[in-house]
């Protein structure tokens, strides 16, 4: 009895060691989030940070996102859905990202270094923004929305073991 439980148990924790991040996330990084930045200086910090696009910014050379911090899981992926922000941050790239493609809450991941700061309004209130130089932009597939139906294979009330 005790065997196949062990054995189901081994299994789950051996699947769940298979979550990996892609290629261009790995790596070690210290556990900053953008609030942290924020609040201090962390200039030259490596970082891999994520959330949802709020805007994008193409300009001659390069284009900058300015994004709504959100944790990451165990894949790198923002979670999704979640309420819970680590703030805001700036993320540029060399080179032309299509705002189409990067459109507002579509998930993504970098990995760079806090460049430097810029403060910018929300409304009337003036936000430090940490930004990075990103060496990394990973635009997330759009999440499916999954609707389960669960159909009783036992319709009356009659079904169970007492009943036979």
């Amino acid at each position: 009895m005790k065997t196949p439980f062990a054995a189901a148990s081994l299994a789950c924790a051996l699947l769940a060691g298979c979550v990996t991040q892609p290629a261009p996330l790995q790596g070690d990084y210290p556990a900053i989030t953008p609030e942290d930045a924020a609040a201090g200086d962390r200039t030259g910090a490596a970082v891999r940070w994520g959330g949802r696009v709020i805007e994008v910014e193409p300009q001659a050379d390069r284009t900058c996102f300015t994004m709504l911090s959100t944790r990451l899981d165990a894949s790198g992926r923002p979670y999704g859905g979640s309420d819970a922000t680590g703030g805001r941050f700036l993320a540029c790239r060399t080179g032309f990202y299509d705002p189409a493609i990067f459109e507002a809450d579509r998930e993504v991941t970098f990995t760079g270094r806090i460049d430097g700061y810029e403060t910018r309004r929300i409304g009337e209130y003036d936000y430090r923004f940490p930004r990075l130089t990103a060496d990394v932009v990973y635009l997330w597939p759009e999440r499916e929305d999954v609707r389960v139906i669960v159909h009783d294979p036992y319709p009356y009330p009659w079904h169970g073991w007492w009943w036979w």
